[in-house]
């Protein structure tokens, strides 16, 4: 008769292994699931008012398309065509100018007020907020008082006459209608930017700048050898949505100068808009939207290579 050991029994009593969970997808858990609900909204919105008229406007440019809605392929005819325009080179040339004023001086008024803003003192929320106050101010508004600030008896020629230098046409003379553009887009805009680089300015430990203050740093050497290597991810973004919106500005042009002084403001923007409502040519219009595009996708390649590398 066979003699059952201790250790033999609990073997022969214990239940069979059980078969390892398997589990779900990630695209399949209930966490994926209720992210699906909360963007799946946004998504449909982007789609169908960012990404879908940016494809149609793609295939318009190779045809043309009437009020009727008849569309007619005819290749890249507008595109030739629009390399042999005068008015395009113009326009373009305007577009950069103003952008080669916008930016660093955005960049510059950006980082001053977010460097002003990152300290500790009493109300200091109260004058943030203040600061962020004409970014979510209606742009029209903003131009119509910069249209009265800016006129032949405004504020600012007032000034002038008080110190005895004679009235400016700001925006009556091609000289100065780009720069009072830039400074109208740079005071809408700047409360948003300082918003972004004061948020990188507070997550920069400040045990380096203890360090360096130790170590007999001033203000500026803080400010050059730590703020802003630390904060090239915040300068990046900044300055691409800046790019973006220096080569788009087209709303305060429209209601300030429609374009003018003999297309001293006539940017590509307003091309594209005179082309497509003006002379309701669509395909032409959208072959120099396509160029825009494609201006702003190398200039932002170009920004990342320069100073978004490796963040």
């Amino acid at each position: 008769m066979t003699t059952l050991t201790r250790s033999d029994q609990e073997r022969s009593t214990a239940p069979p292994p059980r078969e390892p969970n398997r589990r779900k997808p990630w695209w399949r858990s209930s966490e994926a699931i209720a992210a699906y609900i909360f963007i799946g909204p946004m998504v449909v919105l982007f789609g169908l008012f960012r990404v879908w008229p940016a494809v149609y406007g793609i295939v318009l440019s190779f045809g043309d398309y009437t009020l009727r809605r008849t569309f007619s392929f005819v290749g890249v005819d507008h595109y030739v065509r629009l390399f042999q325009d005068p008015i395009f080179w113009d326009s373009l040339r305007v577009t950069f100018t103003f952008a080669a004023i916008q930016m660093p001086l955005a960049m510059i008024v950006s980082l001053a007020m977010a460097q002003l803003c990152n300290r500790v003192m009493r109300g200091m929320a109260v004058y943030r907020s203040i600061f962020f106050l004409p970014t979510v101010t209606s742009s029209v508004l903003i131009a119509l008082v910069f249209m009265w600030i800016f006129s032949g008896a405004g504020p600012v020629n007032a000034l002038l006459d008080v110190v005895g230098v004679e009235p400016v046409g700001w925006l009556t003379e091609r000289f100065w209608v780009l720069p009072t553009l830039a400074i109208l887009s740079v005071w809408s805009s700047f409360g948003y930017n300082m918003l972004i680089l004061l948020a990188g300015m507070l997550a920069i430990p400040q045990e380096y700048y203890e360090a360096a203050q130790i170590d007999g740093a001033n203000s500026w050497q803080r400010f050059t050898q730590i703020t802003l290597p630390n904060l090239k991810p915040a300068i990046f973004f900044v300055l691409v949505i800046e790019t973006i919106k220096s080569l788009q500005t087209f709303d305060t042009i429209f209601v300030m100068t429609g374009g003018g002084p003999a297309r001293g403001s006539y940017t590509l923007t307003f091309m594209i808009f005179d082309q497509g409502f003006g002379y309701f040519d669509f395909g032409y219009a959208s072959a120099a939207g396509v160029v825009l595009l494609l201006i702003t996708l190398v200039l932002s390649l170009i920004q990342r290579k320069l100073v978004g590398k490796n963040d």
